[in-house]
């Protein structure tokens, strides 16, 4: 008997409704919608199960229904863009911010970088710096140091599972990950809070990333200031774990003063000019303004 497209045909349905539920949560988090036509087609079932599915994320709280599809709730703790999507946000800020941090790098050094489009940024610019050997669970970090980097570089990819912002994580980067020890770990960050910390939408990928901190022996945190006051599901670290935060001056007075009396050291790059102010010891006071770079 031939099969007619769009059907619940048991061969094509995966096994439990949990489980398509997953892959649309996945694909809502990746791109950041989609369309009933588009699930019906990738899942092999009838239209009816899709708006099902859909309609029973959408009283959850995990999507929002729209005509024709779903999309994700922006703000949500379990909101996840995909690595292209976060992208093109906030390029200008990422690119000085890197920048920043990449002035932190020195050569001969074993650093640790997280996944993200932040750190990513960071990675291209290290590319020249001689005799690194980098930590990362940033399948795009690897990928630009081992096709643009020094042949004296080291480059050590945790493996894992992929997430849609193209991290590995689970078991298997944690055991990779902590069998070695760096100097600094650059760490990106979706959503910093005063009461939350750092946090992320995905819990693996918490777990990962507090397995690179314990691998370092400072913190450095990249984020841009749209990430203050976001909160994801899992934390990663409370802010004070932090040696250094870098992030932009479109980050509002409160929010400087806190991050400012929470850690050692507050990098502000001024998107206008590249230049850069720190605000050293913790009393949220004493700022020494940097040329771009980050050198005195």
């Amino acid at each position: 008997m031939q099969e007619t497209p769009g059907l619940d045909v048991g061969a094509k349905r995966p096994a439990l409704a949990r489980q398509r539920q997953t892959l649309i949560l996945e694909r809502v988090r990746e791109q950041g919608g989609v369309r009933v036509a588009d699930l019906v087609r990738e899942l092999g079932v009838s239209d009816m199960t899709v708006r099902r599915d859909l309609e029973l994320l959408h009283e959850r709280g995990l999507i929002e229904k729209v005509h024709g599809g779903a999309t994700a709730i922006e703000g949500s703790s379990l909101f996840e863009p995909g690595f292209t999507v976060k992208s093109t946000l906030m390029q200008s800020e990422k690119m000085l911010i890197a920048g920043s941090a990449a002035g932190l790098v020195a050569p001969g050094t074993a650093i640790a970088i997280s996944a993200g489009t932040t750190t990513f940024a960071l990675a291209r610019r290290l590319t020249d710096v001689p005799g690194l050997t980098v930590l990362t669970n940033s399948v795009p970090v690897a990928d630009v140091l081992y096709r643009d980097g020094r042949p004296d570089q080291t480059v050590i990819l945790s493996g894992g599972v992929r997430t849609p912002s193209d991290a590995l994580v689970g078991p298997f980067a944690v055991e990779v990950i902590r069998s070695l020890h760096v100097d600094s770990v650059f760490m990106g960050s979706h959503g910093m809070d005063s009461r939350s910390g750092f946090t992320t939408p995905n819990i693996l990928e918490a777990e990962t990333n507090r397995a690179l901190i314990e691998a370092g022996r400072r913190l450095i945190v990249l984020a841009d200031h749209t990430k203050w006051g976001v909160i994801g599901i899992s934390s990663v670290a409370r802010l004070e774990e932090a040696d250094t935060i870098i992030t932009d001056g479109g980050l509002d007075a409160e929010a400087r003063s806190q991050l400012a009396s929470a850690v050692r050291r507050l990098m502000l790059v001024d998107v206008a000019t590249g230049d850069i102010h720190t605000i050293e010891g913790g009393n949220g006071h004493s700022i020494r303004p940097l040329k771009p770079g980050g050198r005195a």
